[in-house]
């Protein structure tokens, strides 16, 4: 006689668990965390942050950081790329640290927006002898690879928790040495696209590239562009509208009057101030707060006309050197109108450990030289930061969008 023995029968709950065992978590739809507006810092530091620093930037009410990688010490040519000049495949080592920090990031509470600047064919300039490289927007073969490199990025950190968008290219200028002047008028932009669209100029269509090769591997993690000429607010305006995607995120910077607010500045026998009179597009205009307010609406006003949501609208970067004499109310002025628009925004910089210009928490003094030292033997500084005037128009706003004062 054989014994036929049944097989027992899972509960519910077990075969349940069973799934969730064998099926790899996935990391949450981040696209509705930009649904209201959200703040934030950059972090462009020559050392990956330690816990602390991302615990520091989240104190002050941050909800978000926009990460750069590419001042980190890389195991090969270029953090990350291996080789921006050919690029094979993600450099294992390089992968790990970066994941490290967006661990981090994640267990302090912030979420991140990975920033590279550097793609293939295009070598950000400070680690290039400080020359600019416009290969990628004169051969379309850099496309190509800079699209197998966000794709290859994307399946890497696609179930990465905490990671709310990938920023596909810091400051993309494919306009340089094109033919058409910074800052030019919205009309000359437009005509100058109509002759380079479809060429390796065409910055919608290269960003179009790239999104189809991370949608391949990764559905649902947002995207951020910039605008082109160094992601100029006044350079969305001769885009013909919105990406396809549904998934985007449109970002743009915001230092202008560059010629006043940048360290060159300084260094002038006579600084411009702000207010004031300071050459913009080559001749001298008077910048205030209604000629911040004026020239920052561009943005959001092509986005209205294009039926692109307030809510994916991000000024991914803004700021002025902490020794201008009324670097706090540029800093107002700027909020102000970002406030109006309820955009989102991650201030320029938190914390930066290779360039101190822009970290307000040091007030308006200049650093001792062991912040130098610490650069030149490639060690953390030891600075003291705290809250300061300069940062007062920041830290405010932060502190107010704490989920405890909403």
């Amino acid at each position: 006689m054989t014994l036929k023995i049944k097989p027992a029968k899972l509960s519910l709950a077990a075969l349940l668990l069973s799934i969730l065992v064998s099926t790899p978590a996935r990391a949450a739809d981040e696209i509705a965390f930009w649904n209201t507006p959200e703040y934030g810092g950059n972090s462009f530091n020559r050392l990956p942050p330690d816990d602390a620093y991302f615990s520091a930037l989240r104190g002050y009410g941050a909800s978000w950081v926009r990460l750069s990688y590419d001042k980190w010490k890389p195991a090969q040519r270029d953090f990350l790329l291996g080789d921006a000049d050919h690029y094979q495949g993600l450099v294992p080592e390089d992968l790990a640290t970066l994941k490290t920090a967006l661990k981090r990031a994640h267990a302090a509470g912030l979420k991140v927006v990975i920033t590279p600047l550097s793609l293939p064919g295009m070598r950000w300039s400070q680690n290039n002898g400080n020359k600019f490289d416009g290969r990628l927007w004169q051969d379309k073969k850099y496309w190509q690879q800079s699209a197998d490199f966000w794709r290859d990025l994307a399946r890497a950190l696609k179930d990465t928790p905490g990671v709310a968008a990938y920023n596909l290219i810091n400051e993309p200028a494919p306009e340089k040495n094109g033919g058409v002047k910074e800052h030019a008028s919205q009309a000359d932009m437009q005509r100058w696209y109509q002759q380079h669209q479809g060429t390796a100029r065409d910055l919608p269509a290269f960003y179009t590239l790239l999104i189809q090769a991370i949608r391949e591997v990764d559905p649902v993690t947002p995207v951020m562009v910039d605008s082109g000429w160094y992601a100029a607010a006044d350079s969305f305006g001769y885009w013909p509208g919105p990406l396809k995607d549904a998934r985007v995120l449109y970002s743009f910077h915001m230092y202008e009057p560059y010629e006043a607010t940048s360290g060159p500045n300084l260094k002038r026998d006579r600084p411009f101030t702000y207010p004031g009179d300071v050459p913009f597009s080559g001749k001298p205009e008077r910048w205030d707060a209604k000629r911040v307010a004026d020239y920052l609406q561009q943005p959001f006003d092509w986005a209205k006309q294009r039926g692109i949501s307030a809510s994916r609208m991000v000024a991914g970067e803004f700021g002025c050197v902490r020794m201008l004499n009324d670097c706090r109310q540029y800093l107002n002025d700027v909020l102000s109108v970002l406030d109006k628009n309820q955009a989102h925004w991650a201030f320029y910089s938190f914390r930066e450990d290779s360039w101190d210009a822009m970290d307000y928490e040091l007030g308006k003094g200049k650093v001792p030289w062991s912040y130098w030292q610490a650069i030149e033997q490639n060690k953390p500084d030891n600075l003291k930061r705290r809250a300061t005037p300069e940062f007062e128009p920041i830290s405010r706003r932060l502190a107010e969008s704490l989920p405890s004062t909403k």
